[in-house]
């Protein structure tokens, strides 16, 4: 995620430090920043109030099913989205503060993280990729205070290797993953992820039969 935004990454710090040196004024970066910290605000609160009662529904395939379908049917429905677009210029508060409580909402298992992210700024009638590369930068922040809470449970000694192979073939994956996301998001094609999702959740409502 960060190699992939790594030029994003970059004009926002720079962005910042040109605040912090008092040589330019509020420059979109800035904005952008601090909508993602807003954004993450909600997150963090749902993640440490309902974290315990979130990760009890993995033990439960319907319940994972059947959010899988929530998921296809808030994905579906983006079809059907305005095409006049708000850029990053025109972006709320308020917009960053619902797609941090999507985000939020998405520790519950089957449902998308990105998908609901994404949704929601496409249903506040944001551009495409500022919707996707919003939601992508979103998670920085949610991923790694999510890998350090679980980085001070870990058994150094037996799990280290398993990890760093892990994350080695997750970066690889997720780089190609968010090459063919950016250009479905693009052309606003996402809603093709429902059948998926529907499918999916389908075949494990069944199986817990």
């Amino acid at each position: 995620m960060v190699v992939f935004f790594r030029t994003d990454i970059y004009k926002i710090a720079q962005g910042v430090g040109a605040i912090l040196k008092r040589r330019h004024k509020d420059p979109p970066q800035v904005k952008l920043f601090l909508l993602i910290i807003i954004a993450t605000i909600p997150t963090g609160f749902m993640g440490l109030l309902f974290k315990d009662w979130f990760e009890s529904l993995f033990s439960r395939p319907k319940v994972v099913g059947g959010m899988l379908f929530i998921t296809g049917l808030v994905l579906y429905l983006t079809r059907w989205t305005k095409k006049e677009r708000r850029a990053l210029e025109q972006m709320r508060w308020i917009d960053a503060v619902l797609i941090g409580i999507a985000q939020g909402v998405a520790i519950i298992p089957g449902i998308s993280r990105s998908g609901g992210t994404i949704s929601t700024g496409l249903f506040l009638g944001l551009d495409r990729e500022l919707s996707g590369k919003f939601s992508f930068l979103l998670s920085i922040p949610a991923i790694l205070g999510a890998t350090l809470l679980e980085f001070r449970k870990m058994d150094m000694n037996q799990e280290l290797w398993t990890t760093l192979i892990g994350t080695t073939i997750a970066f690889g994956i997720g780089i190609l993953s968010l090459l063919f996301l950016m250009k479905i998001i693009k052309v606003g094609k996402i809603f093709n992820f429902s059948y998926y999702c529907w499918s999916l959740g389908i075949i494990m409502i069944i199986l817990s039969l």
